[in-house]
């Protein structure tokens, strides 16, 4: 059923009659009786009971009256919603990141944009932690969260956040004594990963592959408490940020390290493509980002 049947019957239960509604329409009143035969004729019921100057509706036609309010809503709404995004104000946001331990600030900044941005829907994207950069180039995904800045020209890279990796281990652990850990000392031990693959375990891909170290044993731990516990009983060693183990208790027992003479430092990134960046719903998804993890 065409709209402009739903349109009519609706313009002349507002305006009283047929002759009343050919100005809402800018139709004659012949072409509004047309019309109005045509559809009795296809749905094979009168729509009104005429009357001299009134125009009343017949059950089936209160049925179709309140069904087409109902279509001419959505597709008003549907409409609008179509002006918002090409305004930029309103879209969903596909996110992921390179490492699992930032997720977990991520739960609360999604609950703070749905009270600040109704009309802005965050998702994130378990599927595509590891492999950011290849999702955002594939249109998988919208915003990526990485430590290494890519190269492709067709992203946009904003910095917001610096950080430094410790190494973990047990008070008794060997490496312990020492003021710093240097990348050799990595060669005989037990390194403890959250997940492979190690190209996006920072110490490895920043500090340990810069100078040919590869650890004697590695083991992916995907649970951060499973990993204290095992640096708590002297099983290898482990590096994260200290931010990473807020939500965790931290055995008494264990210690940190500097990792080299500086530090293992590195700056955390939101990845757009250039296209998106003008959008402002992606602008107010950055702009709140940085302001909540930037502290």
């Amino acid at each position: 059923m065409e709209t402009k049947y739903f349109r009519l019957i609706k313009t002349i239960v507002e305006e009283g009659n047929l002759a009343n509604a050919t100005e809402k329409l800018f139709l004659t009143q012949s072409a509004l009786s047309h019309q109005l035969k045509e559809l009795e004729l296809q749905l094979g019921f009168k729509v009104f009971f005429r009357k001299r100057n009134q125009w009343e509706l017949t059950e089936e036609g209160t049925e179709l009256y309140h069904l087409g309010n109902t279509v001419l809503s959505s597709i008003e709404k549907g409409l609008n919603d179509i002006k918002k995004i090409q305004a930029g104000s309103t879209g969903t946001i596909k996110v992921s990141t390179e490492c699992y331990s930032f997720y977990h600030g991520l739960p609360s900044f999604i609950q703070r944009m749905g009270v600040l941005y109704p009309e802005i829907q965050v998702d994130l994207n378990l599927e595509a932690t590891h492999h950011p950069i290849q999702k955002i180039l594939s249109n998988e995904i919208d915003i990526a969260i990485v430590t290494l800045k890519p190269e492709d020209n067709s992203l946009f890279c904003i910095p917001f956040f610096e950080d430094e990796i410790l190494a973990i281990m047990h008070k008794e652990h060997p490496l312990s004594k020492q003021k710093k850990i240097v990348a050799k000392d990595f060669s005989q031990e037990h390194l403890i990963i959250h997940s492979y693959p190690l190209e996006t375990v920072s110490v490895y891909q920043q500090w340990l592959k810069p100078n040919n170290v590869m650890p004697l044993k590695i083991s992916a731990v995907p649970l951060t408490q499973v990993a204290l516990e095992m640096i708590e009983a002297n099983i290898g060693i482990t590096c994260m940020p200290l931010w990473a183990l807020k939500l965790f208790k931290i055995p008494e027992d264990i210690v940190f390290k500097t990792i080299g003479n500086k530090g293992l430092k590195r700056t955390h990134y939101l990845v757009v493509r250039k296209a998106d960046k003008t959008k402002k719903y992606i602008n107010d998804f950055i702009l709140n980002f940085k302001e909540q993890f930037s502290a």
